[in-house]
């Protein structure tokens, strides 16, 4: 029995050993995660000036062009500002600031085609509208080219709201989705029409799901698995306000149960909305 006891007592200080390990071991990997989030914290802070700075920074220059483009403006109509003059200003601008870019002859034309083009719609005027301040020169330069004042206050409004890239916005010109919404509004069901909620420019006459690769020839599951696993092109495509809820939605009427493709919702109409293929 001695012999047993004497065995014993170095088990459990190699037991007690063994759990000052494993406490310290937890105690090391919990002050590294603390830490990781303190990191982490301050990288996050770090991140939002910078994209706080570039938007700051992005206003400041789309403002700086409307107001040149106002002034040139005026010029040309006033004192016969023309090529020579405006050639003759960018010569000076890079004579006398030979790091800055972007105020080329060909620049300021632009400028002032872009407070001209600007200049009567809602808000804007002297002063561009602080909305379209967040959308880049790039933005600007490509909605600067659409038809008429009409589509280009859609598109403008569309990436302001939702702030698009350059690219999403190319597509939705590429699939002409002003000229499909317009249709809708003119098109679409009475039932809609009657609904409380504003229902212009929800929906488009058509919808183009070209960003799937499937075939021609397809069955309802493929195309709706396509379409979940595309589900950012998809939403972009539908339009803004669209929520997925879930695929093959089970509604119980009485002691029927229906299954709905794709149901989603939508937040400005604050409705439901279900999609059948």
């Amino acid at each position: 029995m001695q012999k047993n006891k004497k065995n014993i007592i170095p088990f459990f200080k190699f037991i007690l050993e063994v759990m000052k390990v494993e406490k310290y071991d937890i105690k090391n990997e919990t002050e590294k995660i603390i830490e990781k989030q303190n990191f982490e914290n301050i990288l996050s802070s770090i991140r939002l000036a910078q994209k706080e700075v570039y938007t700051y920074a992005n206003a400041n220059l789309i403002n700086l062009y409307y107001t040149i483009g106002a002034y040139v403006s005026e010029k040309v109509e006033k004192s016969n500002w023309g090529k020579g003059v405006v050639q003759k200003l960018a010569d000076y601008i890079k004579a006398n600031e030979p790091t800055i870019k972007g105020f080329s002859a060909n620049n300021i034309w632009r400028m002032k085609k872009f407070y001209e083009t600007y200049k009567n719609l809602p808000h804007c005027g002297k002063k561009l509208d602080d909305k379209f301040l967040l959308l880049s020169w790039s933005h600007h330069r490509r909605i600067m080219t659409l038809k008429n004042e009409e589509e280009r206050s859609f598109y403008l409004k569309l990436c302001s709201e939702n702030k698009y890239s350059i690219r999403e916005l190319e597509k939705l010109i590429k699939t002409a989705t002003f000229e499909r919404t317009m249709l809708a509004n003119t098109n679409i069901s009475k039932f809609v029409k009657e609904l409380p909620q504003n229902t212009e420019n929800i929906f488009k006459d058509t919808y183009i799901f070209d960003f799937l690769n499937i075939s021609k020839t397809h069955s309802e599951k493929t195309l709706r698995k396509a379409l979940i696993s595309s589900l950012k092109d998809f939403i972009l495509e539908l339009g803004s306000g669209f929520t997925f809820i879930g695929e093959e939605y089970r509604v119980s009427v009485g002691n029927d149960d229906f299954y709905i493709d794709l149901l989603f919702f939508h937040r400005k109409l604050e409705c439901l909305v279900a999609l059948l293929s």
